[in-house]
């Protein structure tokens, strides 16, 4: 773990003693398609769990009540 530590602070370094005029093209190369995907890994479990909210939650027991209406009030 050391060494990919060691490593990400060359590569920090190399990056922050750029122009500014080549870091801006580096850093949207890497970050930009990295947030491309993180954001649609986030939207696909969103949508399942949208979709199918009993596949996200905990297991539950198959005895458990289910949920009763709650009482009507009339005016």
């Amino acid at each position: 773990m050391d060494r990919l530590w060691q490593w990400w602070d060359g590569v920090e370094l190399w990056l922050v003693q750029l122009p500014v005029a080549v870091q801006f093209p580096i850093v949207m190369v890497v970050v930009l398609p990295l947030c491309l995907g993180v954001a649609r890994l986030v939207d696909r479990v969103a949508d399942l769990g949208a979709n199918n909210p009993a596949s996200l939650a905990p297991e539950s027991d198959a005895e458990s009540d289910p949920e009763s209406e709650p009482e009507k009030v009339t005016a």
